[in-house]
């Protein structure tokens, strides 16, 4: 097994806020690593295209990179699949898939990653979460539902792993994440957004913490949004 225990695993690394992590611990000096379903353009360090629910390919993966570079020092849990419509017209697959991509993901990476980074000595497992993980909100009955149970999920990790030296944080981002395709979609004003590398740094800082006052829910909102 490699021995530098340096590796920094983003699942849900597109373009974005997983690729300003991803550039954030390089810069750090760890080995970033990067676990999605399509490649962006020009990836930050090592990235696997990989679905992430699929409990086999993220364990043989995983295995492999744990045997190179040791377990993983920082890991963030990133995905998401944002579906909008009223609740009739909502299908169940609608459903099933929101909930595959961001709570089915998280148990599959924490099997993957938790026992290992408990046997090299601890780290910082860190969930992405969003407005609807605390409040569900007309036509978000689906994406709602599963950011509510990917942060009860993360709760319960917490509570079991943080004695055994692995810091788990939750993390709800109160606002719209600057990048091409939300420029292209909302029409907000950019300075209002909240800029993914700027997001990217408070992760690092969670990931820094001393076991002695860590944080398990940061909440995260541009200056001008409202709550």
């Amino acid at each position: 097994m490699g021995s530098s225990n340096n590796m920094a695993l983003v699942a849900g690394a597109g373009a974005g806020l997983g690729q300003s992590l991803l550039a954030r611990f390089e810069a750090a000096g760890m080995h970033p690593v990067g676990l999605g379903r399509t490649r962006p353009a020009d990836p930050v360090g090592m990235f696997h295209e990989i679905d992430l629910s699929d409990e086999a390919e993220v364990a043989d993966r995983i295995g492999n990179l744990i045997a190179l570079h040791g377990p993983p020092r920082i890991v963030v849990h990133n995905t998401a699949e944002l579906v909008i419509a009223p609740f009739a017209e909502t299908a169940l697959a609608d459903f099933e898939r929101t909930w595959t991509s961001m709570v089915q993901t998280l148990v599959v990476l924490a099997q993957s990653v938790l026992q290992p980074m408990v046997r090299g000595g601890g780290g910082t497992l860190v969930v992405s979460g969003a407005t609807a993980s605390l409040r569900g909100g007309a036509r978000f009955s689906a994406f709602a539902s599963a950011k509510f149970a990917l942060r009860g999920l993360t709760q319960s990790l917490a509570r079991e792993y943080q004695p055994l030296g692995v810091h788990v944080a939750h993390v709800i981002l109160d606002g719209i994440i600057d990048t091409e395709r939300s420029r292209n979609l909302h029409s907000l004003d950019p300075s209002k957004m909240m800029k993914p590398e700027e997001i990217a740094e408070a992760y690092w800082q969670l990931a820094q913490q001393p076991g002695s006052a860590w944080t398990h829910e940061l909440d995260l909102r541009p200056a001008s949004e409202g709550f």
